[in-house]
């Protein structure tokens, strides 16, 4: 078993509700107002997360025609896959009583980034380049609130930070892998 690369885990955290998406789509696929009712967004969200999974080739428009019941998005081969992970997902933040909405867009790839093994602040932030200074320290900030993630300061001069995943961090490294 090995971990999703950081570029799918960076992908997957773009939008919010991608996750969400994905693991209702798993199986059969769903209509929007199927996934519009589970997921519960609005219409507009739905739709702009919709385009980028379209996007980055994990879920299709169902090209059939027909009947009226069925699904009109389905996943790709790869978004099966992606879809696995997306349950597994769920069933962490479930299982650890984390709301999505508590989640920032970073808090996945940090915990991708911790369980490499890099956890000192310039090392996170140089494996997200994407992220701004600010925007890592609050989800090291959140993810130590959520206890994702632990931090760890060092004796010495100057004094040294390191983050390490905590035991629900672990958790979430563990829904990341991909069978």
């Amino acid at each position: 078993m090995s971990i999703l690369p950081l570029s799918t885990v960076l992908a997957l955290s773009r939008y919010r509700w991608s996750i969400a998406i994905l693991a209702t789509l798993s199986g059969k696929g769903a209509r929007f107002v199927e996934i519009l009712n589970r997921v519960g967004l609005s219409r507009d969200s739905l739709s702009r997360a919709l385009e980028q999974l379209i996007e980055s080739g994990w879920v299709i428009r169902n090209p059939g025609h027909g009947h009226p019941l069925r699904p009109e998005y389905l996943l790709t081969e790869s978004g099966e896959a992606l879809a696995r992970v997306a349950s597994s997902i769920i069933t962490t933040q479930n299982r650890l009583e984390i709301p999505v909405q508590d989640m920032t867009r970073w808090t996945l790839p940090l915990v991708h980034v911790l369980a490499d093994g890099q956890n000192r602040f310039s090392a996170i932030e140089r494996a997200l380049p994407e992220a701004s200074p600010r925007a890592v320290s609050l989800s090291l900030k959140a993810s130590t609130a959520q206890r994702l993630v632990q931090r760890k300061v060092l004796d010495g001069f100057p004094p040294t930070t390191e983050y390490l995943l905590a035991k629900n961090g672990k958790y979430f490294a563990e829904a990341l892998e991909i069978s």
